[in-house]
């Protein structure tokens, strides 16, 4: 999603083109069909923040062989908690050669600065895309279970979080809200963050103002637009440098601002449901 963001995935480059198998072997640059596929990985190495996610909920741990160096971080990652007790990688190529993993999943994996010293090991990939509605995350959910031999536990994912999601009311009735970032950033529709409004009846702010995915907005701008709430990372309660410093202006003081962790949006994944629960809660204290 159009968010000013730590990179979420180790040093991945533009996806690659539709069409592009789901999982294939690192050969030679190329991609080859992959040998008994329909064996299990049990050597499953992680190169991106979101794909760490999947994984977790969706593998056996004694299959997780490594995630990304970001993985444990509370303030990054939804499932810090679950990933405690695994091993934690760096950036390095080493660190894959030595795992020697039988699949490696990225955005995509093949494309990773990690893996191209790699590309003649024959390692098996699967390339993961943003998600950026909650349609793109069933349909991840449904990918990665399948390459990791867990397809009911996908299925049993996605029955669950639609159960929560139908459950929810949509308190917001029409009323319009900004998702502002550090330095003026406003995130536009056909992301996450969109999604997750729609979702609770919001109207996004920068679709109104005909503002692409991601723009920029003054303080006098945004005023003046008088949304009805304000969506912000939760860690920008406290002013860390001038960026954040700008979201405690004065001229914003009585507008309802509305707290969500980055560690929720920053991947279209299973936390989905925990930021729709808490937008829709905050929501409807209005």
């Amino acid at each position: 999603m159009p968010q000013i963001k730590p990179f979420p995935y180790a040093f991945a480059l533009p996806l690659l083109l539709a069409g592009a198998p789901p999982a294939a072997m690192l050969a030679h640059g190329r991609a080859m069909p992959a040998a008994r596929a329909e064996e299990p990985p049990r050597r499953i190495v992680s190169l991106n923040l979101c794909a760490d996610q999947y994984l977790l909920a969706l593998a056996d741990r004694g299959q997780i062989a490594g995630l990304t160096h970001n993985a444990d971080k509370p303030e990054m990652s939804a499932a810090a908690a679950q990933a405690r007790g695994l091993r934690i990688l760096g950036q390095s190529a080493e660190e894959v050669l030595a795992i020697d993993p039988d699949l490696v999943v990225g955005m995509p994996a093949r494309r990773s600065a990690v893996m191209v010293p790699l590309r003649n090991r024959g390692y098996r990939s699967l390339d993961l895309r943003t998600a950026e509605s909650f349609a793109d995350i069933v349909e991840q959910t449904r990918k990665v279970a399948a390459a990791v031999g867990n397809p009911a536990r996908g299925e049993a994912l996605v029955a669950h979080m639609q159960r929560e999601l139908d459950a929810l009311p949509a308190p917001g009735k029409g009323r319009v809200a900004a998702y502002y970032q550090r330095r003026g950033f406003l995130t536009g529709t056909g992301t996450l963050i969109d999604d997750l409004m729609r979702r609770a009846g919001l109207v996004n702010l920068a679709g109104r103002l005909g503002k692409p995915p991601l723009s920029r907005l003054s303080i006098e701008e945004l005023v003046a637009a008088r949304p009805d709430f304000i969506i912000v990372d939760s860690a920008t309660d406290q002013v860390g440098d001038q960026g954040t410093e700008m979201l405690h202006h004065p001229a914003l003081k009585d507008i309802p601002r509305i707290r969500l962790p980055q560690a929720w949006t920053v991947c279209g994944g299973p936390a989905y449901v925990q930021a729709a629960r808490s937008l829709v809660a905050q929501v409807g204290r209005y």
